[in-house]
């Protein structure tokens, strides 16, 4: 074997081993969520995310007053197939194909993963407990326990209709969802 040939294959090899150690979550979708999260006793954040404009995010792209709003902001088109309009509408939109587990639906809009993070790593029970423990750091999970108004400025704003409108503090409040403190 050539000298060339040695080190070609000895630099794809070391290559390999230098993503080894990188983790890849993957986005499950918010019914991975509602499993533990849709009980009185834990704070049933998912029955708040039902009820938060977030849930519909994708559906309203549908509506008449969103084409409208589309046009105005230079979409043509169906804003449910926009990348300008989906890229906020939904969560997701964009990565890669295989980041994206089979239990996932484009149709839940805005879920817990938007703001927390793919969930594929911190959506077991014992994963989760751990974490809220202290035993487990979130991060090492894929997990954002605590989305901030930077979080949210991801889609609100300059680029949103409601930009001028949106008030972090304010809205933050609207959607609330706390996992509640034992007593």
């Amino acid at each position: 074997m050539s000298r060339f040939l040695k080190i070609a294959i000895s630099l794809i090899i070391l290559a390999g081993f230098s993503h080894a150690g990188e983790k890849t979550f993957k986005y499950v979708g918010v019914k991975a969520c509602k499993s533990c999260h849709s009980s009185k006793r834990r704070g049933n954040q998912y029955g708040i995310w039902l009820k938060v404009p977030h849930h519909d995010a994708y559906k309203v792209l549908a509506t008449d007053k969103a084409k409208e709003t589309a046009e105005k902001m230079g979409v043509t088109g169906d804003p449910q197939k926009s990348p300008k309009c989906l890229k906020c509408h939904t969560t997701a939109y964009g990565v890669d194909k295989s980041l994206i587990a089979p239990t996932f639906k484009i149709e839940d809009g805005v879920q817990c993963e938007a703001c927390h993070g793919p969930g594929s790593a911190y959506k077991k029970f014992s994963i989760m407990r751990k974490i809220y423990q202290g035993k487990l750091n979130p991060a090492d999970y894929g997990l954002n326990p605590s989305p901030d108004e930077k979080t949210c400025k991801r889609c609100h704003n300059e680029e949103c209709a409601n930009y001028k409108t949106f008030n972090f503090e304010e809205f933050f409040k609207k959607i609330a969802h706390p996992i509640p403190k034992k007593g």
